[in-house]
């Protein structure tokens, strides 16, 4: 089953233009990352009392996943990601229920955590992402 939410996903412009909101806030920032696979450079901010944290998203080029998010819809929320022991089963869990899924395989996601997406045709209207934490 899920663990809740993980984070929320931000595609932005730049991943400094923003931070300074996200630490007057009193989040805590973590260390930038570089997803080539996904095209991405990516910044957490962690709140002091635990919860899901912010993921800014910063494309690397304009037909990335976020660059073509960003020129169809601009800066804003991106994705909600849930937080799942076992990714493997979830997938089939979905799947199970008709759930459309944008990939059926994980892949390396922040943090070397694995991750997949939920299409929004079966959400809503929102992109969920699926991670698994390695331990």
């Amino acid at each position: 089953m899920t663990e809740g939410i993980d984070h929320l996903g931000i595609a932005t412009h730049s991943l400094d233009s923003h931070t300074n909101f996200w630490l007057a806030l009193g989040f805590e920032q973590g260390v930038d990352e570089i997803n080539e696979e996904q095209g991405v450079n990516i910044r957490f901010f962690k709140p002091k009392s635990g919860g899901p944290k912010i993921e800014l998203l910063e494309p690397l080029g304009e037909e990335t996943p976020i660059g073509k998010f960003l020129a169809k819809r601009g800066e804003g929320v991106q994705q909600v990601a849930v937080k799942t022991a076992d990714i493997e089963s979830m997938i089939s869990r979905l799947q199970s229920l008709g759930i459309r899924m944008i990939n059926d395989k994980p892949v390396e996601g922040a943090n070397g955590s694995k991750i997949v997406f939920v299409h929004p045709s079966s959400t809503g209207g929102v992109l969920v992402e699926l991670v698994e934490h390695q331990t």
